[in-house]
């Protein structure tokens, strides 16, 4: 037989106890975490309160627009958030996938890696700025009749970057796969593969796109 325990606790005490220590022991880390994120909240708007605005102005699809921006601001959000092109799509936001190619002075770039102030007077053309349903332009037209796209979430940069892939064998621009650097580059498959690498497809209509880009050559041709 057991001798008996000058302190008996019932389950009910135990628990309370318990209880007890596990509000004990977060209290301090409950009052740091609120602390920390009061002190959060002071740098957030502090950072506010500091932001950095300039104006800028440029010509997007045949239209001056006078914005004043964040010098933080990227060309794709001045466009899609501030001027409502929401035509160019946010895909990787890091320069990767094209979706958010748009046409500068009739070259090519992404738009998310390129500063809304960097374009103080520049032309910029959207997929909304090359043709509309009635009036389709040429490149839009053959991607409907190639099947140049499936989901249609990257067309619009491939779209755009397409033009500028002909304007840059136009103008004499080489790639890295052309054959003679000095000659003007030729429209082979290739070529056009290599100059539209950028631009990715995740539905996989690469040869269809290629296509398209050469039934719109040979009529420029």
């Amino acid at each position: 037989m057991h001798p008996r325990c000058d302190f008996e606790a019932t389950r009910r005490q135990v628990l309370q106890a318990g209880a007890a220590s596990v509000v004990v022991t977060a209290a301090p880390v409950t009052a740091n975490a609120q602390a920390g994120g009061a002190s959060r909240g002071r740098v957030a708007a502090a950072a506010v309160a500091g932001t950095a605005l300039t104006k800028v102005a440029f010509t997007v699809n045949g239209k001056r627009e006078e914005l004043e921006l964040d010098t933080r601001t990227t060309l794709l959000d001045a466009l899609r958030e501030h001027l409502h092109f929401t035509g160019t799509k946010k895909g990787c936001d890091h320069g990767q996938c094209g979706a958010c190619t748009v046409l500068v002075d009739g070259r090519r770039i992404n738009a998310c890696l390129s500063l809304a102030v960097m374009h103080e007077a520049d032309t910029i053309t959207t997929i909304e700025g090359l043709g509309q349903p009635d009036n389709l332009h040429a490149m839009q037209a053959a991607f409907v009749k190639h099947d140049g796209y499936q989901c249609g979430y990257c067309t619009p940069g491939q779209i755009c970057s397409a033009i500028g892939v002909l304007n840059e064998i136009e103008a004499g621009v080489p790639s890295h796969v052309t054959a003679d650097l000095i000659a003007t580059p030729q429209l082979t498959p290739e070529e056009l593969r290599e100059r539209m690498s950028g631009n990715i497809c995740r539905c996989g209509a690469y040869q269809n796109i290629v296509d398209a880009i050469t039934e719109v050559a040979g009529k420029k041709a």
